[in-house]
Parts: structure tokens; C-alpha cells; sequence
């Protein structure tokens, strides 16, 4: 019925003041309100995890400093190492976002391509906003394999996919060996400059980064020009 409707006789009886209803209050968007609240675990937990340590952070400190219950947090995650693991993809997400990456490089040189990635790798171990987390996520996926399934499907296989990817294209170049086993390539690029970050055994610098593309390109070479 319209308000322009006549009334029945029914309704006429009824007060002024009650036939029309009060206005409803407007509820707050609990969706944009979740989403505030998800961030802010996620910020807490990498802040945190660079001033105290992995060891020393609890999903209690995570919550005092969101501003949420602990409740909340379980209600998502099921221990910190989750929380920090999505806080690291969150991070990720907005480096790209702000244009930090912008994609592997394909300028024809694959040396200086890798060259720069290496490089850029390198000062994001040193960077203490990315070193913490990543530090703590490997030593977590170590001992819980369900974390450490997850650390390698969402964070380190896109990554290496990257790497996999321009290879393939220096292949078909025949930059490379028409046989290179492009994973293994990958590993003895990377694998070298994670161990050197996480043992710490030396200084991690662009001329290491710069060392270790010219020694692994250098037999991958060798490789090609003996197959042709």
C-alpha cells in the first residue's frame, strides 16, 4: 500500500504518529569493517616480527597491537606462522601494487636481465621490512609441513615460475643448451643466495648476485656452443 493509498476503515483508528514507521538505523559494513580489521593483524604481525623476533611474537601481542580479540584471529588463521605467511603475501601484493616489480625483465641480454633480478633480490634480504618475515617463514615451513606446503605453492613457486619462464625464452633463443633443465638452472642461481642470506656466512652484495649469474650463464653456455 502506498502513502497515498485511502486507509481502511480498519486502519483508521490508528495515531498519526504511529502508521508511518521510524527510519531503520544504518548498520555498519561489516564486510569493509573485516577487511579493516584483516589488515591490521597482518601489519601487526610483520611490525612485530621485525621488533621482537618470530621466537617472541604471539598472536596475543598481534591482537593488543590490531586492535582486535584474539578470537578474531583464530577465527582466520590457525597460529601466528599462518598470519605471518599471509602477511607476507599481503606485502608482496603491495610491492607490486607500487610498482616495485614490475615484471622479469626480457631485454634480449639474459645476463643483465638476471643480473637485475638477482640485484633487486638481494636488497630485499637486506631489507629488514622483508628480511624478518622471510626469515621466520623458513624456519616455520621447516618444522610444519602443512605451512611449509603452503610458503612454497603461494610465495616461492610464482616467484620461480619467473625465473623459469625467462629461461625458457633464452632457450628458444639458443642462448641456452636446447636440453638445460631450466628448474635446476633456477636452483643454482637461487640456491647459493638464500643459503649466503639465511647462514649469513658472508656479506650479501650485487657483486655476489653478478658472480653467481656469470658463473652458472657461463657453463650454461659451454653447453650450448657444444651442442650447435
Amino acid at each position: 500500500m502506498t502513502a497515498s493509498a485511502t486507509p481502511s476503515p480498519s486502519s483508521s483508528a490508528t495515531s498519526p504518529s504511529s502508521s508511518a514507521p521510524a527510519p531503520a538505523a544504518r548498520t555498519p559494513d561489516a564486510a569493509r569493517r573485516s577487511d579493516r580489521s584483516r589488515r591490521a593483524i597482518l601489519d601487526a604481525a610483520l611490525a612485530l616480527v621485525g621488533e621482537v623476533g618470530y621466537n617472541k611474537l604471539t598472536i596475543e601481542a598481534i591482537a593488543a597491537r590490531a586492535g582486535v580479540g584474539k578470537q578474531t584471529i583464530y577465527r582466520w588463521w590457525p597460529s601466528k606462522a599462518a598470519v605471518l605467511l599471509d602477511a607476507s603475501l599481503a606485502l608482496a601484493g603491495d610491492a607490486e601494487s607500487a610498482g616495485e616489480w614490475a615484471g622479469f625483465p626480457d631485454t634480449g641480454d639474459l645476463a643483465a636481465d638476471l643480473k637485475h633480478v638477482l640485484r633487486a633480490t638481494v636488497d630485499e634480504f637486506n631489507d629488514e621490512k622483508y628480511e624478518a618475515p622471510a626469515r621466520a617463514l623458513t624456519a616455520a615451513g621447516a618444522t610444519d609441513p602443512e605451512l611449509g606446503a603452503r610458503f612454497t605453492e603461494q610465495l616461492l613457486e610464482p616467484q620461480l615460475a619467473l625465473y623459469e619462464e625467462r629461461l625458457r625464452a633464452a632457450r628458444e633463443a639458443g642462448q641456452l643448451a636446447p636440453d638445460t633443465d631450466l628448474r635446476l638452472t633456477v636452483e643454482m642461481l637461487l640456491g647459493p643466495l638464500t643459503y649466503r642470506w639465511l647462514m649469513r656466512t658472508a656479506p650479501l652484495t650485487h657483486a655476489y648476485a653478478d658472480a653467481l649469474v656469470d658463473a652458472v650463464l657461463g657453463g650454461a653456455a659451454a653447453g650450448a656452443r657444444a651442442g650447435s
